[in-house]
């Protein structure tokens, strides 16, 4: 068993992120794992990242706030276990276009390079 605390949590940052404070919680540098890390990413008001795609999966979960998820195809407001999908090679842009922070968790392939 592998425990990381939220607030031991090693911090990283990452381009096209703006007005975001984001941790990995598993994998990385916060631990072992052999196939996958997760991530906490806390969105200020307007923060969000650019419009990018990436060769690997990415899910994401709303834990706190409205964060709305956009792809080249479309957009969806997602609320507090709402969850979002991204196909490898899919643009994703996220935003808060709320006045409250948002809090999201990330699931992606260990592969991956941010």
């Amino acid at each position: 068993m592998h425990v990381t605390r939220r607030d031991e949590a090693p911090r990283y940052e990452a381009p096209g992120h703006d007005r975001m404070t984001m941790c990995r919680l598993q994998g990385r540098e916060a631990g072992p794992s052999s196939a996958m890390w997760l991530g906490l990413s806390v969105i200020e008001p307007g923060g969000g990242t650019t419009l990018d795609a990436s060769a690997q999966e990415k899910m994401y979960v709303v834990l706190e706030g409205e964060v709305t998820m956009m792809s080249e195809t479309g957009e969806a407001l997602l609320r507090p276990l709402d969850s979002c999908r991204f196909a490898p090679g899919e643009g994703r842009r996220l935003l808060n276009r709320s006045t409250r922070p948002a809090t999201v968790l990330l699931a992606m392939s260990l592969a991956a390079i941010r």
